[in-house]
Order: C-alpha cells, then structure tokens, then sequence
C-alpha cells in the first residue's frame, strides 16, 4: 500500500507537508510530474494541485525528462540532483523517473489557484471577505 508525505506550497510563500496513505495516496500513483489531482486527497477541498517534484526514500530527486518511475543513471551538468561548483563539470547521479509508485516518498505539489493554503484549510480569513461584507 502506498503511503509517503506531499509538500504543497502556494504563490505567496506558504508551505505545508501532509501525510497520505490508503485510498488518498493512490490518487497519486501512476500520475506524473506536471499533472493536476484535486486537492481533496491532502485536506484542501477547494484547490487543484499540480506535482512539481519528489523523491525516493534514499532521497534521490524525481527529474520530468525521465520517463517512467525506475532508476536512471545519468551524467549531468547541473539542474535537478545536481548543483556543479565549477565551470565545464559533470557527474554521473542517479535520479528517479517522473512517475509516482510505490517508491516515492515524497511528492512536491504546487496549489494552481492563487488561494492561500491557510485560507483554503480555514486558518484564515479570505482579505476579500472584509469588501464582501
């Protein structure tokens, strides 16, 4: 059974990590990196949520240019999984593929609408609301 922890953030700066297992976390699985899924499955009723990143157990970093959900060994200059400290460097990392499975722990998800995440779990009032009344 699948279970591991989603980060989500917002566009103002706000982040939160929610752990999903059972029926929520199989939401997940099978989508890849740049999909939507309802936010229903981490608590946030109103908002869609679009996967952004994640990793395995071991910490290796889910990259979208590789396909599938296996381990992929790549030689890299830089970008997701790894930074170079000088010009011209490369290194062979090994990365795991944008598909969600049973191996990923950690999934990064970004909200779509321009909500606030307290807002969206009741923590705070909406700024509007004050213009509404």
């Amino acid at each position: 059974m699948a279970e591991f922890k989603v980060v989500v953030s917002d566009t103002t700066g706000h982040t939160r990590q929610f752990e999903v297992d059972g029926q929520d976390a199989n939401r997940f699985l099978g989508l890849d990196l740049g999909d939507e899924v309802d936010g229903s499955a981490v608590g946030l009723d109103e908002a869609t949520l679009e996967l952004t990143g994640g990793s395995d157990n071991a910490g290796r970093p889910m990259r979208g240019d590789v396909t599938g959900a296996d381990l992929k060994e790549l030689l890299l200059e830089g970008g997701v999984g790894y930074k170079p400290t000088r010009d011209g460097e490369r290194k062979r990392i090994t990365v795991r593929g944008r598909q969600i499975s049973d191996s990923t722990a950690q999934v990064n998800a970004a909200v779509v609408e321009e909500t606030p995440i307290p807002v969206l779990l009741g923590e705070e009032e909406p700024e509007d609301a004050d213009e509404v009344r």
